[in-house]
């Protein structure tokens, strides 16, 4: 288990050092090692989350990347399927991210200019450590993605 947290956290960071930001390293990541289930065309999608939102400072771009990878799991793709599995997996992460960094928005996580080497160091910090926090509740909770 360890392992594994461990390589996320490595490629996460590696990604953002590399120059994406934090929703896109967290999305790549994930899909390089759950063997490819989104294609490149997919992965344009965590691009405007980064800075909370594109520089708004709202939700932290690393967590909302989080959420769709845990849609992976059991998100739905009808209204017939139950929503309730993936709020309850996106509402415990979301908790456990913000016990674990105090704070779920992007302005709170990280006060200075957006940026800045303060910044994108602290940046580098939070998207290593989501990577590793989110493969360790994907393990906690047994998650596997479903057949197609």
């Amino acid at each position: 288990m360890d392992d594994m947290a461990m390589e996320a956290r490595s490629r996460a960071g590696n990604k953002f050092k590399e120059g994406l930001n934090c929703s896109e390293s967290i999305l790549q990541t994930f899909n390089e090692l759950l063997k490819n289930p989104l294609n490149s065309e997919s992965l344009k999608m965590a691009s405007g989350f980064g800075g909370g939102l594109g520089h708004a400072g709202c939700m932290c771009g690393a967590l909302t990347s989080s959420v769709m990878i845990l849609g992976l799991y059991q998100g739905r793709t009808t209204p017939q399927i139950d929503r309730e599995p993936v709020y309850n997996l996106a509402h415990e992460f979301h908790d456990r991210f913000s016990d674990q960094f105090g704070g779920t928005c992007c302005r709170v996580l990280n006060p200075h200019e957006f940026d800045t080497p303060e910044h994108l160091r602290h940046c580098l910090k939070l998207t290593g450590g989501t990577a590793k926090l989110l493969m360790e509740y994907i393990l906690e909770k047994g998650l596997s993605l479903p057949n197609k």
